[in-house]
């Protein structure tokens, strides 16, 4: 796009935001809360420990430790170092943008390359347990069993995701695989131990500045992760409100058409593009013959991640190398592959689970109990922890602007 053209495209959008909020001022702040008392409520105390122990497990050479371990799993599967690993790993087990924090981090510190990274970033931004199973097929669909069938689909799809990304560019990293083999006789395990020790020595940093570090940092990531959550929030009440979602999701019914799926989620899934928790409920309230269009289109908007969080990890890599359409092109395949698996799982994870009564309340009771739980209690807590942590940062921010003063 001319450089121009944009200037005055983004000023346009910008004065049309602004118009808005100031037109709608009540509609724009209750939007606002919406997302704050997620923010603070789920998505701040549910990250903030999966952040900080990324960062403690990069500082004490542990990443390294499984870098070399699992480098046989994930050079030849997904065509990125060993310490990728972590980022997959952590990504699944925390959500998005997990998996773009830690791949930009890996790449801060040169354990991947520009390609490697954006190979990474492309299949390790997924939902959490905790919200597949809690908040959309618990929360949502009041479904527990559905928790299986969209989980299976996201993580497999993710896979599949993963293993065709390994030939992103794969030209142009064959002399840096190439030089990166040498000969080591000693057993993997004292390799991993051997590494770690040396990212841990080359840190000269005593243990409560990594602590307080790794606190600050991950703060700073998380309030610009709500602040992300909150804007889009807003904006999509605002498309709403100007009748901008039903006039593009009507592109969206003649699709849909075409498909087989009822016109009348649409809007919902139009909503769902933009964030995602937003989307999965408005299609859970839709009423249908059938449960399978439903899946399908919270399954697509899953792996699309929605253009929250999609700003969110635009974000995180702006401030390295990190190109950002692999991520894009990424999603739309996860979406695409997550859509048909859900299809292909319906039967066997679904449909045949429903129909052993007897066996459903023993087997989905746990699962029920334990994810809506956690979601209760975080929903409780929640805003104590967002607080006091946030008050946390701000010491130790004060203190690190002393120290450099």
């Amino acid at each position: 796009m001319n450089p121009f053209v944009k200037t005055i495209l983004l000023a346009a959008i910008t004065i049309c935001l602004t118009i808005l909020l100031i037109y709608f001022p009540d509609e724009a702040l209750a939007a606002s809360l919406r997302g704050l008392n997620m923010w603070a409520e789920v998505v701040f105390p549910s990250l903030l420990p999966f952040f900080i122990t990324a960062e403690l497990l990069l500082a004490f050479g542990v990443v390294k430790f499984l870098g070399v371990l699992f480098e046989p799993i994930m050079r030849p599967l997904f065509n990125v170092p060993g310490a990728g690993s972590f980022g997959w790993m952590m990504g699944m087990a925390s959500g998005y943008p997990t998996g773009a924090k830690i791949a930009a981090r890996l790449r801060e510190e040169k354990q991947l390359t520009q390609i490697e990274a954006e190979r990474l970033v492309s299949f390790t931004n997924n939902s959490s347990p905790l919200f597949i199973f809690g908040a959309i097929s618990v929360g949502l669909f009041h479904n527990a069993a559905l928790g299986a069938l969209l989980a299976a689909a996201h993580y497999g799809s993710n896979m599949v995701v993963g293993i065709l990304m390994r030939f992103y560019k794969i030209r142009e990293e064959k002399p840096i695989i190439n030089k990166a083999k040498k000969k080591n006789n000693s057993p993997i395990l004292i390799q991993a131990v051997k590494q770690m020790h040396r990212t841990r020595s080359r840190d000269p940093r005593p243990l409560g500045e990594i602590l307080g570090d790794a606190v600050l940092q991950s703060i700073k990531t998380l309030v610009m992760v709500g602040g992300f959550i909150i804007l889009f929030s807003v904006i999509v009440q605002l498309l709403h409100l100007v009748n901008f979602t039903i006039l593009f999701s009507k592109l969206f019914e003649g699709i849909f058409f075409l498909l087989g799926i009822p016109g009348t989620l649409a809007v919902p899934f139009f909503s769902g593009l933009f964030e995602i928790t937003l989307g999965a409920t408005l299609i859970s309230e839709i009423t249908t013959d059938s449960l399978l269009p439903k899946v399908i289109l919270v399954s697509f908007i899953l792996g699309f991640n929605g253009f929250s969080v999609q700003a969110q990890v635009a974000s995180i890599l702006a401030k390295t190398d990190i190109r950002f359409s692999p991520y894009v092109f990424a999603r739309v395949l996860h979406g695409i592959i997550a859509s048909i698996l859900t299809i292909i799982f319906y039967k066997p994870l679904y449909l045949d689970y429903q129909t052993m009564d007897s066996e459903i309340t023993v087997a989905t009771q746990p699962t029920d109990t334990f994810f809506s739980y956690t979601l209760q209690q975080l929903t409780n807590i929640g805003p104590f922890i967002t607080i006091l942590f946030l008050w946390v940062g701000f010491l130790l921010f004060i203190k690190n602007s002393k120290n450099e003063s």
